[in-house]
């Protein structure tokens, strides 16, 4: 279970996870609460979709916007339950107004839940990837002999309540996080689950990264100062507002450099204007999401990863593994897969500290090739990992 297919970090691991899993030795079966995703072709063949029906189209464009507004119409109306749908949607709100935190989509997560379509098979295990709609389905309306549930951010800054899980994870075996920090949030969240809860580190296949750094061209503007790159979806939740300020400070400095994002998201029209207003129109550039991020990487000079919050970024460990030297905001997430002044470095995310890092690893090559040589060596576990999960099957 996963809540859409869109091309972002917690769908590249679960496909990276199904092609992990034999299918010879397992039939595995996928069901996509919003039906709709780009990443959908990418899917293995010894998967099965088990939508009825599946939009290719990404919930970013417009006609994915309105597939969107479909699906969401026809979850209030499916399996009955109009009245309490509502009412949940109207008491969480009214909630969410006295705390001063408004974050609607949580809402929806319940409904959309609660909306999806019910499948009369018994499985020998239910896994619920992401949290929100997937963690609520296959709690409550999925028949399995063992449940998992994956945790992919820190739940509580997130917007989630016990309100609205509505006791959820009791009905979960196993509760795997992303990262030890994701692991510690979620357990000051829930305290009661510390014996049934295990971090599961995020699955990338290092060698097929660095074959697809060969194919493509990547950047095609000549550009001849330096390349910043940043992947990751315009939310607020990365940061690219003070990423636009330190790109300001750095060309105020006459520092010669073009700053990328490949990613798109619901932020684009405010950033864009935000950069019209800073005259950065050349200087920070939004290219839309590309499906072969890698050549990216290898031809720019520093990536940066200034983030408000992570749970365990697949975009950094893309980086570190293709030898990228990495600037990161200190946050939960980014803090853990970088140790400071060894193989990247971590900065206070503000305009200014991110501007004078950028422009003293701009200045000093060798340090900056010594930080990259160091990130590459990280390797990611793939068997030890998916052991965790075969072993709930035991």
């Amino acid at each position: 279970m996963v809540n859409t297919l869109g091309r972002a970090g917690a769908e590249t691991a679960l496909l990276e996870l199904l092609k992990k899993l034999d299918g010879r030795e397992y039939r595995l079966f996928l069901y996509v609460i919003m039906g709709q995703g780009e990443m959908a072709g990418e899917l293995p063949s010894h998967v099965k979709l088990l939508n009825p029906r599946f939009s290719r189209c990404s919930v970013l464009e417009k006609k994915g916007k309105r597939v969107m507004v479909r699906t969401i119409l026809s979850a209030f109306f499916r399996n009955g339950g109009c009245l309490d749908k509502l009412c949940f949607i109207l008491k969480n709100l009214a909630a969410m107004r006295k705390k001063g935190i408004f974050q609607p989509d949580k809402l929806l997560w319940r409904m959309l839940s609660d909306g999806a379509h019910r499948f009369n098979v018994k499985f020998d295990m239910a896994v619920a990837y992401l949290e929100g709609a997937s963690a609520y389905y296959v709690a409550e309306h999925v028949k399995a002999d063992k449940k998992c549930a994956f945790v992919h951010i820190d739940y509580e800054s997130a917007g989630y309540t016990r309100e609205m899980d509505q006791g959820c994870w009791e009905r979960f075996d196993r509760i795997f996080t992303v990262s030890d920090e994701v692991k510690s949030h979620f357990l000051a969240f829930y305290p009661e689950y510390v014996s049934k809860t295990d971090t599961f580190h995020n699955l990338i296949d290092q060698e097929a990264a660095r074959n697809r750094a060969k194919e493509g061209t990547g950047f095609r503007d000549g550009y001849p100062g330096a390349r910043l790159l940043t992947v990751g979806r315009l939310t607020y939740q990365k940061a690219y507002d003070i990423a636009i300020d330190a790109m300001g400070l750095l060309k105020a400095s006459g520092c010669r450099a073009r700053w990328y994002v490949l990613g798109e998201g619901d932020q684009r029209a405010a950033l864009e204007k935000k950069i019209a207003a800073a005259g950065l129109e050349e200087d920070f550039v939004l290219l839309g999401a590309v499906t072969n991020p890698f050549p990216y990487y290898v031809q720019a000079d520093l990536y940066i990863h200034a983030t408000r919050f992570e749970g365990k970024s697949i975009a950094i460990q893309e980086a570190q593994t293709l030898g990228c030297t990495v600037i990161a905001s200190d946050c939960n997430g980014n803090r853990e897969q970088i140790t400071d002044g060894v193989d990247g470095i971590l900065c206070e995310l503000a305009p200014r500290a991110i501007a004078d890092s950028i422009a003293a690893l701009l200045k000093d090559e060798d340090r900056r090739k010594r930080l990259g040589q160091e990130a590459a060596k990280k390797t990611t576990a793939q068997k030890e990992e998916i052991q965790k999960l075969l072993r709930v099957l035991e």
